[in-house]
């Protein structure tokens, strides 16, 4: 049933309702009325048998009796009473102590309540009862006065009248009611579709909404509670458009994304597995499967399966540091696989946060490193060939220059059979000069045994200083020296962390034949301390520092390359790096930075 229909129901129902009580009211009234006026007419129609009664007595003589023949009696009384008022049935005339009818007839009888009312008839003068006989109603009344002597006069009124104009009122009532309420139905029905009108309107804009168009707005004519209601869904809609074209643009960019992230998890060759708070797998990736060797359904649930109980520890200690919001680089480390094989990864650990930005899981980046550290291995080995030659080529090319001088002077000797004291004293220079070169390269292949203490790096500087400060003299150089005040204290092997120092500085010294100031800086930078020297050569040409540090490469004409790449060798022993930095006829900067021990760790040794 559509609102129109409702709304119209519900007014005629309302005025139904009105009409009936209306009706019940008027019905009772009606009835009220119509009983007081026979209760009336009786009462008069008593009253003026009463005076007739009286009348004839005074004029006859002869009291209540009837005379035979008189047209003026009683029973003629009744008589004309009855042709005047059709309802009264039937008048009766009792003697009050016999109840026995002195006139008029007694058929409608009640005996049953008639003996019981005279007494009250006595008091009231007058009493008025209702009656059934033979299903029909009758209303009996009950008349005295002093006038009437012993007699009391009881008249019998037909009731089934009143009840006959009730009827007929009560069906003239329900047909004007019937013909008013559809009258009323129909008039309500357009009343309420005048009404409504716009709200047909407004209901064809929400389906035209709910399916998704919002162009065609709705035609506002009014300015009613309606218009400013249409005027309102115009606005929804244009502003539900706006968000629906806003929300299809960022469905298809997450749904892209979402696409591109899956494509991106599943297609990868690392391994992806994400991780509750408990350690629980809620996800992975084919290439987890694939590497580890478990399914999908048995690996979501177990909690760390591919954690070994040897680095439980450590992996703790990486969560407890993501916890804490800070953000950790690549390490590599150990996991076992469903078969119980370990292989070595490297593993990147994320937190995934929440909007609110609680960390509610773990993301694990594991990339298989065997392959990886295989092809190191490879690479270190034929690195170490390729040094093997470099250097073979190097000491073969250094020792027969000298050789070739020494073999010249000794066969100019045995040419001449003299023994020339000069060329013995260049033979002895050349064959100082094979062992410099075999001595440095000694200390480059040989294995040194190195012992690593806890030092101040100050404190080394300060003893190379004292080493070099004569040789600096006789060369006219100055050393300018800035220190840290804060503790810069490293795990090394002092001997040859000042044999770098030293080489440092004598480069530095012969980059300067004019003199000079070489200046040292030793800074405490965080997690390193940086050692800085820089002189006021000659500098280094662009093009020859990538060079530096190969063997047997140097640009001096004495030396034989090996002092660079011996320093680069403990630098990096010392987990530590050296950086050259040159300018011509400016000078040249070496940046050495060596891992600084924290306080609480002093008495930690670097391993070797």
């Amino acid at each position: 049933m559509s609102i129109k229909m409702k709304f119209s129901v519900l007014i005629t129902l309302i005025v139904l309702t009105f009409f009936i009580c209306h009706h019940f009211l008027n019905e009772y009234s009606m009835i009220r009325d119509m009983r007081e006026q026979a209760r009336n007419s009786m009462k008069d129609t008593s009253m003026h048998i009463a005076n007739s009664f009286t009348s004839y007595e005074n004029q006859t003589g002869t009291g209540f009796k009837p005379v035979e023949g008189d047209r003026t009696g009683p029973d003629h009384i009744f008589n004309i009473v009855k042709s005047l008022n059709p309802n009264i049935k039937e008048i009766t005339v009792f003697e009050q102590d016999s109840l026995s009818v002195s006139f008029g007839a007694y058929s409608y009888m009640d005996s049953k309540t008639d003996h019981s009312i005279i007494a009250e008839v006595k008091n009231t003068g007058f009493v008025l009862r209702k009656m059934k006989i033979n299903g029909k109603t009758y209303f009996r009344s009950f008349y005295f006065t002093e006038s009437m002597g012993n007699y009391i006069i009881s008249v019998v009124y037909d009731g089934e009248g009143i009840q006959d104009r009730i009827s007929k009122e009560r069906n003239d009532t329900l047909i004007y009611t019937g013909i008013i309420m559809v009258l009323v139905l129909i008039i309500s029905y357009w009343l309420v579709g005048v009404m409504i009108r716009p709200l047909k309107d407004i209901l064809w804009k929400v389906n035209e909404v709910s399916s998704a168009r919002f162009q065609q707005p709705i035609r506002i004519k009014r300015k009613d509670e309606f218009g400013l209601l249409a005027l309102k869904v115009n606005a929804m809609s244009q502003n539900l458009s706006i968000y629906m074209n806003k929300l299809r643009k960022a469905f298809e960019e997450n749904r892209r994304m979402k696409e591109h992230l899956e494509s991106f998890i599943n297609h990868t060759s690392d391994a992806i597995h994400l991780n509750d708070l408990d350690g629980r797998v809620i996800q992975v990736n084919r290439a987890f499967e694939l590497l580890f060797g478990y399914e999908e359904e048995e690996a979501i649930g177990l909690i760390y399966p591919i954690l070994p109980e040897s680095h439980r520890a450590e992996l703790l200690h990486t969560l407890n540091q993501l916890l804490s919001g800070k953000v950790l680089p690549a390490q590599e480390t150990m996991r076992v696989t469903k078969s119980g094989e370990l292989i070595p990864v490297s593993v990147t650990i994320s937190p995934i946060r929440d909007s609110d930005g609680t960390i509610r899981a773990f993301a694990s980046i594991s990339r298989d490193m065997r392959s990886r550290n295989k092809m190191e291995e490879l690479l270190r080995r034929s690195e170490k060939l390729t040094t093997v030659g470099q250097l073979a080529a190097g000491v073969a090319h250094e020792i027969r220059n000298p050789l070739t001088t020494l073999r010249g002077f000794l066969q100019l000797q045995q040419e001449s059979k003299k023994l020339a004291l000069s060329h013995v004293a260049l033979m002895l220079s050349e064959l100082d000069r094979i062992n410099l070169i075999v001595g440095e390269f000694l200390i480059l292949a040989k294995p040194q045994a190195t012992r690593f203490v806890t030092k101040d790096v100050r404190n080394v500087l300060q003893d190379v200083f004292a080493l070099m400060n004569s040789e600096a003299l006789l060369h006219n150089i100055e050393f300018r020296v800035s220190f840290t005040e804060d503790q810069c204290l490293i795990s090394c092997e002092e001997n040859q962390l000042k044999q770098v120092f030293i080489n440092l500085l004598k480069n530095a010294i012969e980059a300067m034949p004019g003199g000079g100031e070489i200046h040292i800086l030793i800074a405490h930078k965080r997690e390193h301390i940086s050692i800085t020297i820089t002189d006021e050569g000659t500098g280094i040409p662009d093009e020859i520092i990538p060079k530096i540090g190969d063997p047997f490469f140097t640009g001096k004409e004495t030396g034989t390359g090996l002092g660079i790449m011996v320093s680069q060798r403990i630098i990096n022993s010392h987990r530590g790096t050296m950086d050259i930095k040159s300018q011509v006829n400016v000078g040249t900067t070496i940046h050495v930075m060596l891992p600084a021990l924290k306080e609480e760790a002093e008495n930690g040794i670097l391993e070797p």
